[in-house]
């Protein structure tokens, strides 16, 4: 098992993800919880893809965090 960063934006009209250690693997949706199921099934699809070409898979190296500053 491997544990992956997963970037998470919000629009208008949809939300979309992308998993900076795995270029290229990305999902959209129209709400939070689609696309978070969408992106687990893009993960899994990319590492099969990976393997199959015999392409080493990269181990997770991106973290994320939350800064708070002021703004006033």
């Amino acid at each position: 098992m491997k544990e992956y960063t997963v970037i998470y934006e919000g629009g208008k009209h949809n939300w979309s993800a992308y998993v900076p250690d795995l270029p290229g693997c990305i999902a959209t949706g129209k709400t939070r919880k689609e696309v978070e199921r969408m992106i687990r099934e893009a993960i899994e699809f990319h590492i099969e893809g990976m393997k199959a070409r015999a392409e080493p898979v990269p181990e997770p190296s991106i973290e994320a965090g939350v800064v708070t500053v002021a703004t006033e």
